[in-house]
């Protein structure tokens, strides 16, 4: 009796073990499995359904395809592998030959996403991508998705938790969310090898499209390959990063692609913009489309690390967030479209720039608790009151191994709180634009120029791209002869065409050019003048060619600044430029010698088309430390201009000596510096006083 009841004990146990295994894995139980399969050459094999293939070879020119309206994707031990772009130019895929065991081939619903190229003819394509989660506003769809890339975790249809997806072959993305709202709590994704496109989102870790609202939390996303980004938002979509960890590590391009600004095509930056890489960490799309990352860090080796990008009006912020390049070249971001950039409370360690703009509004400043707030209802980050709480406010700091911001389009910058630029380079260089700046220091904000330059206007040394195949095959050409003044520029004016800045109660030491364009070996500078900041060696001057600056073809553009409760030591001057780094009897830069682009030396000379406006008020001060050329000076009777110690100022109007005294100076003005000279004793041989620092 005993031995009968054993028996029955032992078969209900079996029975509940079949029960439970079946109820956990229904797919793996219905799932065909083939125990072998080969793919011959000139073979095709359409899989009709997900399958299992327990040894799988492919020869080469054997091919494996999916049902019409259907995608393949094939994952070992739950990583998805074997499959690469069949050409460079297309979009289709392709099984690698060899042999694969225990492969489980699933075949999913086409998610097929169109894209309007901005190159020639602005063709519409239809991108189709393959996702390890599939999302839309009527939640998860897993007839869309390929459940067997997801390793640990849940999927519902309104969240993900604790997901794991790896991806060892090209183009395959991993959570995708076409609508609704979603919540995406410690994914962990591994992505390795080509994507195709950040552009449209194939490839990236999380891509977002139709006006969706996602927020993420606690992820780790570690991604290696050519235009494999991390989170791509587009389409008017809301997206929220927090406590997140995302990096991004360049990848090789195939050897037949050829670099263009095509942006069907583009997988690399353009050299235009004096940077190198091949993927972007984040980019933001479309129209009104808004990204936030916050108390995060995001990195990318090369080309860049928040994007803006065939986009308009779009909104991207940064709070508390550490903004890094890991390479030798990059920008933390990149504003275009209209865009509004926030970073707040953010560590830059970037190479090359902090941001660079073409026609956008950015705001460095502190993660003050009101600010946070406020951002949090604009931007409807869904921030809780404790989370709001744990935030600790802090200042901007951008380390830079160049430059700070730069511009080749117009835009406006407010710096504010305590924000810090450590730069190596320049702070503001811009190259040619319409642009406005506001500096507030009363904060604590600092500019810090490693090479002594607050601010470069210089003409655009971009030499754009070949427009008949839209490849970057043009170089920049720096002229050799003298600048030519424009009969009818006006270089006094002041109009939203030219480049202004306004610094505010602030502590500043460093030099402030606008060269002219052209170029002429004939300026020097006085040898009896202390040294003046800025970059040094090189050939003899010249000036940077390249577009007209300021937009619209105008034949010059004037620098126009305010200080205001100020005090800056350095030079004020219009300049003559010249691109240092080139060798002698050299004056061209190609795509090979891209860092060399924005790198000018300036020897101060008399204005020709590039107007140097100065506005001194409210008690400001200006320690002339070098000759400086003006075209109209300004300056209340509380303010003051002098020398450094060991040395005086005299000014003169179109070559007539001027007390200096407050007052509206127009016309060619020159502050000029030369030492104090005393007489020691009996001898009447003068003795020169050393330049203090």
């Amino acid at each position: 009796m005993r031995r009968k009841n054993r028996f029955i004990t032992i078969l209900v146990a079996m029975v509940a073990v079949v029960a439970l295994f079946v109820a956990l894995a229904p797919a793996a139980l219905a799932t065909p499995t083939i125990l072998v399969k080969n793919v011959a050459a000139g073979e095709t094999w359409v899989v009709p359904e997900t399958t299992r293939v327990n040894t799988l070879t492919i020869a080469v020119g054997g091919t494996i395809k999916a049902p019409e309206g259907y995608s393949v994707t094939m994952t070992i031990d739950g990583i998805e592998t074997g499959q690469v772009l069949a050409t460079t130019a297309g979009l289709d895929m392709m099984f690698v030959p060899g042999t694969y065991f225990d492969a489980l081939l699933t075949v999913a619903e086409e998610n097929l996403v169109p894209y309007v190229a901005a190159g020639p003819g602005g063709q519409t394509h239809l991108f189709p991508f393959r996702q390890a989660i599939y999302v839309d506003a009527g939640g998860y769809d897993p007839a869309k998705s390929v459940p067997a890339a997801v390793t640990a975790g849940s999927v519902g249809d309104t969240s993900a938790k604790d997901v794991a997806i790896t991806s060892t072959g090209e183009n395959f993305t991993g959570i995708y969310v076409g609508g609704g709202s979603y919540t995406i709590l410690r994914p962990k994704i591994r992505l390795t090898g080509n994507g195709r496109s950040d552009f449209i989102g194939t490839g990236a870790a999380l891509t977002v499209n139709g006006g969706a609202t996602v927020v993420v939390d606690g992820a780790s996303i570690e991604n290696t390959g050519v235009a494999r980004a991390g989170v791509v938002a587009d389409g008017g979509a809301n997206v929220v990063v927090k406590n997140s960890h995302i990096q991004t590590k360049n990848g090789v391009l195939p050897s037949d692609y050829i670099p263009t600004i095509d942006t069907f095509q583009m997988r690399s930056v353009p050299w235009m913009l004096g940077l190198s890489g091949n993927v972007r960490a984040t980019n933001l799309l479309g129209t009104n489309t808004k990204a936030s990352y916050i108390n995060s860090y995001i990195g990318s080796e090369g080309w860049g690390v928040l994007s803006t990008d065939g986009c308009t009006t779009p909104t991207l912020t940064a709070i508390n967030s550490t903004i890094a390049i890991t390479g030798k070249d990059g920008y933390g971001s990149y504003g275009i479209g209209d865009a509004t950039e926030y970073f707040y409370g953010c560590t830059f360690d970037v190479a090359t720039y902090s941001t660079i703009s073409r026609g956008s509004h950015l705001y460095y400043g502190d993660s003050d608790r009101s600010t946070v707030k406020k951002l949090n209802e604009d931007l409807d980050l869904g921030l809780t009151t404790g989370e709001l709480a744990a935030l600790t406010p802090r200042n901007t700091v951008v380390n830079s191994d160049k430059f700070g911001v730069m511009w080749h389009g117009g835009g406006t910058l407010d710096v504010s709180g305590g924000t810090v630029f450590n730069t190596e380079k320049t702070t503001f260089l811009d190259k040619g634009q319409a642009i406005t700046i506001t500096v507030d220091g009363s904060e604590g904000a600092r500019l810090l120029p490693g090479n002594g330059v607050i601010m470069q206007l210089m003409d655009d040394d971009d030499p754009g791209p070949n427009f008949a195949d839209m490849t970057n095959t043009n170089i920049y050409t720096e002229p050799t002869t003298p600048p030519v003044k424009a009969a009818d520029f006006d270089v006094t004016a002041v109009n939203s065409g030219y480049a202004k800045a306004t610094f505010s109660n602030i502590v500043l030491g460093g030099d402030f050019y606008n060269s002219a364009k052209g170029g002429s070996a004939s300026l020097a500078a006085a040898a009896d003048e202390p040294p003046a900041g800025g970059d040094a060696g090189g050939p003899p001057p010249g000036g940077p060619g390249g577009p007209p600056p300021g937009g619209g073809g105008a034949p010059g553009q004037n620098l126009v600044l305010t200080f205001d409760n100020a005090t800056i030591t350095g030079v004020v001057s219009a300049s003559i430029a010249h691109h240092y780094m080139l060798d002698p009897g050299v004056f061209t830069i190609g795509a090979d010698e891209y860092y060399k682009l924005g790198e000018v030396v300036n020897t101060p000379g008399p204005a020709v088309n590039n107007g140097v406006i100065v506005t001194l008020k409210n008690n400001s001060k200006w320690i002339v430390t070098k000759t400086s050329y003006l075209t109209k000076l300004t300056f209340e009777g509380n303010g003051a201009i002098s020398a450094p110690a060991g040395y005086k100022v005299s000014l003169s109007v179109d070559g007539v000596p001027k007390l200096l005294k407050p007052g509206t100076y127009t016309g060619a003005i020159v502050l000029k510096v030369t030492p104090l000279k005393v007489f020691s004793g009996t001898s009447l041989a003068p003795r020169v006083l050393p330049a203090t620092d």
